[in-house]
């Protein structure tokens, strides 16, 4: 798990820091039209506080599983981070406010 928190937090900072924008689906496959009218800085900033924020909460699903020795605590916080930080990203990144005009 402990892998897994740390692919997130590489891959928050490679898209945010790192300006590596084709890590981010679709953005490399529109038209340099297209980009211009999307907020990309915008958007990897997004990214990157809720990788941050979805390695936080499996590592704090790692620590406790350990402190009270129940394996599925582990699990657990790895589905419900994906199962809501996935479609947030998705929803969040493709709403208006990373549109310019």
């Amino acid at each position: 798990m402990i892998l897994v928190a740390l692919i997130f937090i590489l891959l928050g900072i490679l898209i945010k820091n790192g300006k590596m924008y084709n890590l981010i689906a679709g953005y490399n496959t529109m038209s340099k039209e297209k980009q211009e009218k999307v907020d990309i800085e915008g958007i990897a900033t997004l990214m990157r506080t809720v990788l941050f924020g979805m390695a936080l909460i499996v590592l704090l699903g790692f620590f406790i599983s350990k402190v009270t020795e129940n394996s599925k605590i582990e699990t657990i916080s790895l589905f419900v981070t994906i199962l809501i930080g996935i479609p947030y990203l998705l929803v969040k990144s493709n709403s208006d406010k990373y549109k310019m005009k």
